[in-house]
């Protein structure tokens, strides 16, 4: 006769209070982002660019091809914040924008074909259809699941980060060749403007890299997890968390671009500078020369009118 005091078996589950904690600081940062950092980004990048387009309108020729390319920057920036993050015509105007400075100082005659106005429309309109094929396959590859917009097969997310890091190291090699032409030539010349324009220089490509290179880094570690190459619980939390961080920090860029392209420039500060004082109430505003005249086309070769 068994023993009524014998105690049923039982079954130990083991807790891991670090998979928890992980979990709980990638949902808080989430939402943190998504209450406080994307309404301050949209905010940014409104008032930032509206002002761009404001002084490019209103004191700027856009006969001029930079000023054209600065112009559609500003607005695919608009775009981009405006909860749009899958087109690319953020990148490749800024490319284009490179390569046609590239060309102005290293080969100034070869730019002249370009300033007619039937190839601005076509460079701009080829830059914005191409932005627009390159966002289908994010459109196609996206379904809703659990109330979440994400990918419906994994071949799918490949596709998409395959083709992201394909037009950053694209893009990326495109900048970095042409500014190295570019700081050779200034170094060969002996204009007074050629510290402040490798400073400049130097800001811009910095500034791109560190905001899409661990972005694009990430996503490539991603589709690692995602074909059983990384099979860490901890790792991919990690990834989780460093993907939230870097896409924030990429995406931030929208509200970044006028201060690096745009605002540093001595022409744009003496511009905003007289807008404000229109804006202002009479009885503040100091007296102020008349505007120089200026002539139609006056920009049109003289490169970054801004800088």
């Amino acid at each position: 006769m068994e023993s009524q005091g014998t105690p049923e078996p039982t079954t130990n589950f083991d807790y891991d209070p670090q998979s928890f904690l992980c979990e709980n600081q990638a949902l808080t940062l989430a939402t943190f982002t998504i209450t406080i950092l994307y309404p301050l980004v949209l905010l940014l990048s409104l008032v930032g660019n509206s002002l761009v387009l404001w002084v490019l309108v209103k004191y700027e020729s856009l006969e001029s091809l930079t000023n054209l390319f600065i112009l559609n920057l500003c607005l695919s920036d608009l775009v981009f914040s405006c909860l749009l993050p899958v087109l690319y015509s953020s990148i490749f105007f800024l490319t284009i924008m490179t390569v046609h400075r590239y060309l102005s100082v290293v080969s100034p005659l070869s730019t002249l074909r370009v300033h007619t106005l039937r190839c601005r429309a076509l460079v701009t309109t080829a830059v914005w259809v191409a932005s627009a094929l390159s966002s289908i396959p994010d459109a196609v590859f996206h379904k809703v699941v659990n109330s979440q917009c994400t990918y419906a097969e994994t071949r799918g997310l490949l596709a998409s980060v395959y083709q992201h890091n394909i037009f950053f190291l694209l893009s990326m090699a495109t900048i970095l060749f042409c500014y190295v032409q570019i700081l050779r030539t200034l170094f060969r010349s002996r204009s007074k403007q050629r510290h402040r324009t490798i400073r400049l220089i130097f800001t811009i490509v910095v500034a791109y890299f560190l905001s899409w290179a661990p972005y694009n880094l990430i996503l490539f570690l991603q589709t690692l997890e995602k074909v059983g190459v990384i099979q860490s619980c901890e790792t991919s939390q990690q990834l989780h968390f460093a993907l939230l961080l870097c896409r924030h920090l990429a995406f931030s860029q929208c509200c970044f671009n006028p201060v690096l392209y745009v605002f540093v420039g001595v022409k744009f500060r003496k511009h905003l500078k007289s807008l404000l004082q229109q804006v202002r109430p009479c009885h503040l505003q100091a007296p102020s020369p008349p505007p120089m005249p200026r002539s139609p086309g006056a920009f049109a070769y003289e490169g970054p009118s801004f800088y």
